[in-house]
């Protein structure tokens, strides 16, 4: 998989082609007013005080219990970025003022969807039963990424931060969080679609 930017430059698609190359144009004009700027470009961002519903869905999916409804066979690849790992990269870049001014960041590997709702459940001492839907259903009625695959090429963030933190870990910090700060994510109605449309 191409990193991300060089992937919208070279073929936008529906999902982030709009984004991803107004992202680049962005880039490019602060670096033009700014020329000492830096650029990170990370993936999904998770961790504590995270109000977007993603890992939070799937707590509440394992709080109550429920099978996960998977798209397809859930091999599909996402990519993180602990929020505290964005934290200790900045502080780096203004101590050190590397060469590299635009970095991609991230957790080195990705992680399937099915391996990744399985450590969420984790995080609640459960195990998770799935049901694969159909990719002729729209991914984002009922879970809560695109279906869309990529990867960002992460090797220049070595230097500045040789490891980050343990998916498994920041998952735990990140479901302690939720479960005392419930109020403070913005949820959808993946449930209700499920409910409504899904279940048999």
């Amino acid at each position: 998989m191409q990193p991300f930017a060089e992937e919208c430059e070279r073929k936008p698609n529906k999902f982030w082609g709009k984004y991803g190359t107004d992202k680049i144009e962005a880039e490019n004009a602060l670096l033009q007013k700014v020329p000492d700027a830096y650029i990170l470009r990370p993936p999904y961002l998770y961790g504590t005080m995270n109000n977007v519903y993603r890992e939070a869905f799937v707590f509440d999916c394992a709080r109550l219990d429920r099978p996960f409804y998977l798209p397809g066979d859930g091999s599909m690849k996402l990519q993180f970025f602990h929020v505290k790992d964005l934290c200790r990269i900045i502080e780096k870049i203004i101590e050190t003022k590397p060469a590299e001014q635009i970095l991609n960041v991230g957790n080195e590997q990705p992680i399937s969807i099915k391996d990744w709702v399985t450590l969420c459940y984790n995080c609640l001492s459960k195990t998770p039963t799935f049901v694969e839907v159909s990719k002729k259903i729209e991914q984002r009625n009922y879970f809560c990424f695109y279906d869309y695959e990529y990867f960002l090429d992460v090797k220049k963030q070595k230097p500045l931060l040789p490891n980050t933190i343990a998916l498994e870990e920041g998952l735990k910090e990140a479901a302690d969080w939720y479960f005392a700060n419930e109020q403070e994510v913005r949820k959808k109605d993946y449930l209700k679609y499920i409910d409504e449309n899904l279940r048999k």
